[in-house]
C-alpha cells in the first residue's frame, strides 16, 4: 500500500474515532478544503472545521471504499451516516474525495457529494422540495459558515 494511502485510511479511522487531532495532522499547514457547503477553507479555518464536526457529532458512522493514492493525488470514496443535530433527521451522505499531497501531507481535500440530496435528508420535506434552489444551497452554505465562524470565536476565546 501506497504511504499517501495508509494517509488517507488514517484520517477516515481518525474521523470515525471523532479524532480530529489525529485527521488534522494528516493535514498540511498550507491545506485547502472544500465541498458542496464549505468552500474554499484554508489552513485553520479547515482545520476548525473538522473539529467542529467531530465535536458535535452524537451519532457518527464513516464507511470507505476504493482508496488509492500515489505520489501527487488520490481519491476515496466514503459515506456517512449521522443525525443531522437541527432536525433529528437521518443522513446518509456518499462523499467522493480527491487528494493532493504535498511533503507527505494532504495539502489539497475536496470532496463532492449532492448538495440537493443532502438538505432532502437532513432538512426533510423543505430540503427535498426546495434544496435544488440556488438561493437555498446559498442559504445552507451561509448558515455552515456562519456556524463555523462562531465555533472558532468561541474556541479562541477558551
Amino acid at each position: 500500500m501506497h504511504p499517501n494511502e495508509k494517509l488517507i485510511e488514517k484520517f477516515y479511522q481518525c474521523f470515525q474515532k471523532r479524532d480530529y487531532k489525529g485527521m488534522n495532522e494528516c493535514y498540511h499547514q498550507d491545506i485547502e478544503f472544500s465541498d458542496a457547503v464549505f468552500i474554499g477553507l484554508k489552513g485553520e479555518r479547515a482545520k476548525a472545521m473538522w473539529q467542529m464536526l467531530c465535536e458535535r457529532a452524537t451519532d457518527l458512522e464513516i464507511k470507505t471504499s476504493a482508496i488509492k493514492a500515489d505520489d501527487n493525488e488520490g481519491k476515496a470514496h466514503w459515506e456517512a451516516f449521522y443525525t443531522f443535530s437541527q432536525t433529528g433527521n437521518k443522513v446518509h451522505n456518499k462523499i467522493d474525495a480527491v487528494f493532493q499531497f504535498k511533503q507527505g501531507k494532504i495539502v489539497k481535500h475536496t470532496d463532492s457529494f449532492d448538495l440537493w440530496a443532502w438538505a432532502a435528508m437532513a432538512l426533510g420535506i423543505k430540503g427535498k422540495i426546495l434544496g435544488w434552489f440556488p438561493p437555498v444551497q446559498a442559504a445552507i452554505r451561509k448558515q455552515a459558515s456562519d456556524n463555523l465562524e462562531k465555533f472558532i470565536n468561541k474556541n479562541s476565546k477558551s
